[in-house]
């Protein structure tokens, strides 16, 4: 019997069927939920297409569309550009403090959408402290943060450590050799990064720019806090208020609205599939890596480029979260206040004294440690199935990917009905269960594409080695493989971990008294305008993920696979 191949395919049957229920129901009850005249419990409901009629009837749907579109494009043309230079500054030239501006351009990728929303407000908004600063000096402010191009711009900004991410992945594995010809040939740096280097990496560029495209439809945090009083809405935010505009319980408006944007989000997933699918084979100037032990000399310009790079990361990660911990220790502030009368604690002596902030801070350590465990046992399964199942591996490669094109506000919701709909899953409904559940499917895909990774870093000849001497599978597997695994679940759990504490938008509809984590809170205190309390739970959460991040850093972690 050959040992790669499994002696009783049941098992990966079992995997797929459990994956596929877990991923497709969320989707399946929305489709049925958009077909009602009704909430699905209602005594009376009917089958019908009110649902979608009504949305392209409705003006303020189509403006949400064209809205989330132009977010969409702002973040392809902002940080597509910007993420690729810094790329190439960061991994192939001889920029200065490069290793520190890594580690600051990495970060806003742990820190959720909304508190970097609330910390442009704290430091760019009418009120804000850069703001105040400059009306000072020039007897006014020259922008203003609450229109769309300027939500698009600040969505653009706090999105370029995603490109570069990706990018730079790509980037240091470039054929040295043919970077180095383009310089012996008298090519300056910008030369050999737009004729050598970026063609090269073409399809990291697509991808990237096709992911801010598809995050313009799927982002929630931002346009809330920054759009959201102005009237200013998109799709998610749209979903959101979709209750409140209709004035009536509107559950199949809802799901119809879900699931056009589900349609829209995979549309894009299967566009960048596509085109990356097409230039597989042909960008293939790749090895070699660390040909050249130099980098590409910027001369006099080098520390004009760090400046650069400098000034991003104040404007987009420092000031912001700096804004939110300097709103957490004040009372209030503004023009002639002397900060030393209004500094104070009692925000987050409130965080600690009230029952469901306290519960949102000790829940989200609870889903993001004890979940993260949970999932990663199952992303284990998973990408055993997807590397040893051969036709069922295909299958749960599909599967498995599918959650990427819904987004995390969604499939809260869709859990949520399954909860009320399902009666066995009732009980589940007001425990963390719940938000572990939502989670560990929202973040499949990165699970999975993690544990992949690891597993394709590890040799076979162990576990062959035990299965020829009489070991069973699971048996050669744990003495053999699993042991070899230790430093990617690591990884792995570090990076989910900080994933599952930062998520905000998957617990909106999920969250219950009892079940509070702090994403979702600062959602729902946002409306109650209780921004110092908010301030307090950001700073908490940035407090817990910076403190992982720099472990996980420490321990060589990357946060590969996004």
């Amino acid at each position: 019997m050959h040992p790669h191949r499994p002696s009783f395919p049941w098992p990966l049957a079992l995997l797929v069927g459990v994956v596929g229920v877990m991923v497709l129901s969320p989707i399946g009850i929305l489709a049925y939920q958009s077909l009602l005249t009704a909430p699905f419990f209602a005594p009376i409901k009917r089958f019908s297409l009110e649902a979608f009629r009504y949305l392209l009837h409705d003006p303020y749907f189509f403006e949400a569309l064209r809205n989330s579109l132009v977010l969409g494009l702002g973040m392809v043309l902002i940080a597509v550009p910007l993420g690729s230079l810094f790329a190439f500054l960061v991994t192939k030239t001889d920029l200065p403090f490069a290793r520190f501006f890594e580690l600051l351009l990495l970060a806003p990728i742990f820190i959720s959408p909304i508190i970097l929303g609330i910390g442009f407000i704290v430091a760019f908004g009418p009120s804000g402290l850069i703001a105040g600063w400059i009306e000072g000096l020039l007897g006014r402010v020259p922008w203003t943060i609450y229109t769309l191009p300027a939500i698009a711009v600040i969505a653009g900004l706090t999105h370029v450590p995603y490109v570069y991410l990706y990018v730079a992945s790509t980037i240091q594995n470039v054929d040295a050799s043919l970077e180095e010809a383009a310089r012996v040939a008298g090519a300056r740096p910008y030369q050999v990064a737009l004729s050598v280097t970026f063609p090269l990496v073409r399809p990291a560029l697509i991808y990237s720019g096709i992911l801010m495209l598809l995050l313009g439809f799927e982002l929630f945090g931002l346009p809330l806090v920054l759009g959201d009083a102005k009237g200013i809405l998109v799709v998610t935010t749209y979903l959101y208020r979709l209750t409140a505009i209709t004035g009536t319980t509107a559950y199949h408006l809802m799901a119809a609205l879900s699931l056009v944007i589900v349609l829209i989000a995979f549309s894009l997933v299967l566009l960048q599939r596509y085109l990356l699918g097409r230039m597989e084979g042909r960008y293939v100037a790749i090895g070699a890596r660390g040909y050249r032990t130099e980098r590409l000399p910027l001369g006099r310009l080098r520390y004009l480029w760090a400046l650069l790079l400098g000034v991003y990361l104040l404007v987009a990660v420092v000031l912001p979260v700096l804004g939110v911990v300097f709103r957490s220790l004040v009372v209030s502030w503004g023009p002639g206040i002397d900060l030393r009368e209004v500094l104070t604690l009692s925000h987050y002596a409130a965080v600690f004294q009230l029952p469901n902030l306290s519960r949102a801070v000790t829940n989200t350590l609870a889903v993001a440690a004890l979940g993260g465990i949970a999932a990663l046992a199952f992303y284990l399964l998973i990408a055993l199935g997807i590397q040893r199942g051969w036709g069922w591996g295909r299958v749960l490669d599909y599967l498995a990917g599918l959650p990427r094109a819904v987004p995390g506000l969604i499939m809260g919701l869709a859990f949520l009905w399954l909860f009320l709909f399902v009666k066995p899953l009732s009980p589940w409904r007001n425990t963390l269960l719940a938000l572990i559940l939502a989670y560990t499917v929202v973040w499949m895909p990165y699970g999975v594409r993690l544990l992949t990774a690891a597993l394709l870093q590890v040799g076979r000849e162990v576990e062959e080695a035990a299965r020829i001497a009489g070991a069973s599978p699971v048996r050669a597997f744990l003495d053999g493989t699993l042991p070899l695994l230790k430093g990617g679940l690591l990884t792995a759990w570090f990076l989910l971990f900080i994933q599952f504490v930062r998520e905000y938008s998957t617990g909106v509809y999920l969250m219950t008294a009892g079940t509070e984590v702090i994403g979702a809170q600062i959602v729902a205190l946002w409306g109650t305008g209780a921004v110092d309390v908010i301030a307090a739970l950001a700073t908490l959460q940035v407090l817990i993920v910076s403190g992982v991040f720099l472990v996980a850093n420490r321990l060589g972690v990357r946060p590969q696979g996004l």
